[in-house]
This record gives structure tokens, C-alpha cells and sequence, in this order.
């Protein structure tokens, strides 16, 4: 039987599922350096599932998509979306950029699938732009236009990171030192939070113990490091600055969410955090954002589902 499949790829692993007519199923998670190439991975999941001829796929995936060409920015694989497709013996292959894939999954989230941070409420068939920390930081907006929803792509995990109280400022001097530029994704992103842990460790003249942004996170959390739980509060408080950026830029009126890997660990944390507040912070134009909604996507496949309302909208069958 035909089949279509959908794989969501980011810096560390790449997720495989197949299409159905209410979402997706099979969904299996494989780690990308255990590949040599994204071929493989795909491949291997074919393989692991011999009952299923697919001939069409969606892949959404953590790097620019400007042509045929595809270079991923945090992982090695570099491949031909034309050779891809012929590889894996397929009809048709759509290559996505993985923020275009979970921003089209946002219409069909339901309420149960995101948590609402703070009060807002969304505008039906008003913008709505995504971002999400995770190995980097991605960012979409998707707008209703006369045909459905488009997606406007761009790379605004990549601007410049601005300060905006006196504990910003230490961290931006921090990164502007060890890399020459302070950009959104070095705060806001798994290696954003060790980033951050770092400046205000030797801010603090103490000794940054730990390595990994998950011993960071968990300490935070346990209350066992002061520093660790001036890190995730920071952490949000710097998510909620960008949120209201997003907010201006685009006049959200459908909201704002948060996906990625990392924001949906400590969700009670961010609820209780500054994340709010910073949002609204914008001066004269607080009002403009005060009842745009801010959420944070609980549900763990929504590039996955993204992937797949893509392939159905751009597929006849």
C-alpha cells in the first residue's frame, strides 16, 4: 500500500513517522550521529517497517531550505533534495524548513496540546509567529491569506541579542568576548542556557561546574544551585523579551508559541517566571501586546504533525 511519511530533523535526532488521514503513527526517533547521512536514517526506518511501500514525504528540517542544495547548520549532513528523493525511491519529496513544519501544525493544535502562559486571547485567523530553543533557536511566522495559511520564513533565530536589564548586559558582554557577536541563539538555545550559566558564574567569581544544559535545568530545578536557578530564570526572562519582539514585528494577534525541546521540560517554572512580565515590557506600546496570548506547545510530535498538514495541503492524494 502507498504510503507517505514525515521526518522531523534537528541538530541531535531525527524523528520518523508515517501519515495517516488523523495525523501521524509509527513514529520512531533515531539519533543523527549514529548516520553517516540523512539517507540512512530514513532509510532504516523504511527498513523497520517492511509492510509499507512509501512513495511521497515531508521533511522538515533545522537549516535555511533556499534550493535544491541543503546544508544542515548545527549537523554535518549536507545532501541533494533531487538525489534524496531518487535515493529513497520516492514519487515526490518536500524539504521544509522544520520551523515551516511546526508552524503549520499550529491551527490544528487543540487546547489540550499547549499550555497559555498569562492572560491574552487569540484573534481568530490572526498572525502567529513560533519559535522554539532547542539544539539552536528556530523562528515562523504563518499568516491567513485568501488560499489557507502561509508560512514567511526567515532566520530570526539569528538576530542580535539585545539586553535589556543589567543581568542581559552581563551575559551580551560574555558572548560579544568569546564569540565577537551576541546573537538570539546563544542565549536561547540548549548551549544559550550553558551560555548564560557561564557569564553569570564568573560574574558571580564562582566556579561553572557544570557542562551540560540538562545538569543545569535539573539543578534549577531541585533548588541545589543558586547560580542554575538564576540561569533559568534569566532564561525565560530573555525568551519573554523576544516573545514581545515577535509580537511587534508581526501585530500577532493569533498569539505566540513556544516549541523546541527545551522551554516544554520546566513548564510550571515558566508559568511562575518573569517570562510575562518581560513580554509586556515594551513601554508605550505595552498595550499593543498585552492581549496578544503567549503558549507553550505541550504536544511532543507537533513538527511531526506540521510536516504532515504540509505534505496533505501539497499533495493531490
Amino acid at each position: 500500500m502507498s504510503q507517505k511519511f514525515v521526518a522531523d530533523v534537528g541538530g541531535t535526532n531525527i524523528r520518523v513517522a508515517r501519515v495517516t488521514e488523523t495525523g501521524v503513527t509509527d513514529i520512531k526517533k533515531y539519533m543523527c550521529n549514529d548516520f553517516a547521512s540523512i539517507d540512512l536514517a530514513i532509510s532504516q526506518y523504511f527498513a523497520e517497517m517492511p509492510e509499507y511501500q512509501f512513495t511521497e514525504g515531508c521533511i522538515g528540517i533545522a537549516c535555511p531550505v533556499l534550493g535544491d542544495q541543503v546544508v544542515m547548520t548545527n549537523h554535518s549532513w549536507a545532501f541533494s533534495q533531487n538525489a534524496l528523493c531518487s535515493q529513497l525511491k520516492l514519487d515526490s519529496l518536500f524539504v521544509i524548513n522544520d520551523f515551516t513544519a511546526v508552524a503549520h501544525s499550529l491551527p490544528v493544535l487543540s487546547d489540550s496540546q499547549v499550555v497559555q502562559i498569562g492572560d491574552g486571547t487569540a484573534k481568530a485567523g490572526g498572525n502567529i509567529a513560533v519559535f522554539g530553543p532547542g539544539t539552536g533557536l528556530g523562528v515562523e511566522h504563518i499568516t491567513m491569506t485568501s488560499t489557507g495559511w502561509q508560512t514567511l520564513d526567515g532566520e530570526g533565530g539569528h538576530v542580535d541579542f539585545s539586553p535589556v536589564d543589567e543581568t542581559d548586559v552581563v551575559v551580551w558582554r560574555h558572548l560579544q568576548k568569546s564569540f565577537g557577536r551576541a546573537s538570539a541563539e546563544e542565549v536561547m538555545s540548549g548551549r544559550g542556557l550553558h551560555n548564560i550559566y557561564t557569564a553569570l558564574a564568573q560574574d558571580a567569581g564562582k566556579e561553572a561546574t557544570f557542562a551540560e544544559p540538562a545538569q543545569i535545568t535539573e539543578a534549577a530545578l531541585a533548588g541545589t544551585c543558586d547560580i542554575s536557578a538564576a540561569t533559568l530564570t534569566q532564561f525565560c526572562r530573555i525568551m519573554g523579551s523576544f516573545a514581545g519582539n515577535l509580537a511587534l514585528n508581526m501585530a500577532t494577534t493569533g498569539g505566540i508559541f513556544i516549541g523546541g525541546g527545551i522551554a516544554n521540560r520546566f513548564p510550571e517554572f515558566i508559568q511562575n517566571s518573569d517570562f510575562r512580565a518581560r513580554f509586556e515590557a515594551k513601554g508605550q506600546m505595552k498595550h499593543y501586546v498585552k492581549d496578544i496570548p503567549t503558549y507553550l506547545i505541550a504536544e511532543p510530535d507537533h513538527g511531526l504533525l506540521g510536516a504532515a498538514a504540509y505534505l496533505q495541503q501539497h499533495t493531490a492524494s
